[in-house]
């Protein structure tokens, strides 16, 4: 038989799982939106590195590719072109990413994380966001969700951490 201290502390530590499952998904339509505004600002900028470089190119009859096999030679010029490289590879990702979050609604941003995953963007969103109080519906499905989604986890998780302690009839 279960003791009443037993189910007191499981209701508590689910009721608090629920609580901070909803206060901490409530953010995200906020915080992701403030990471699509970074990300936009992130993808503008690479896009001026490769229209410059294209546009250089092209004012020399060069392809993208074959302005970029000329920068060899030294170890300078080499270094410069896996750079350019890299960053040809992020604007194609970022703006591909930024694109999929622009048709997403905030709550159908909850199922890409993988979008929201560029490193820079994340510290740097992370670093300025403030919390905000869910007003709109999104945030406040966001939290319902958190809700639920926490105080399952932790309903679980409790029951799993009790299980070893269960008497077997």
């Amino acid at each position: 038989m279960r003791s009443i201290p037993d189910v007191a502390f499981g209701r508590i530590l689910v009721l608090a799982g629920s609580l901070a499952g909803g206060v901490g998904l409530s953010q995200f339509p906020e915080f992701s939106q403030q990471y699509l505004q970074r990300l936009a600002g992130q993808v503008d900028a690479l896009g001026e590195v490769v229209r410059d470089f294209d546009a250089s190119a092209a004012r020399n009859g060069l392809t993208r590719e074959a302005a970029l096999a000329q920068l060899t030679g030294t170890p300078f010029l080499e270094d410069r072109q896996r750079d350019l490289r890299r960053s040809f590879l992020r604007h194609a990702r970022l703006s591909d990413n930024l694109m999929a979050l622009r048709e997403a609604s905030p709550l159908q941003r909850m199922t890409m994380p993988q979008r929201l995953g560029d490193a820079e963007t994340l510290s740097a969103t992370w670093q300025d966001y403030r919390p905000a109080v869910p007003a709109t519906l999104d945030g406040v499905t966001a939290a319902g969700v958190g809700f639920v989604g926490g105080g399952g986890l932790l309903a679980a998780l409790w029951g799993l951490l009790r299980l070893p302690f269960r008497r077997f009839a």
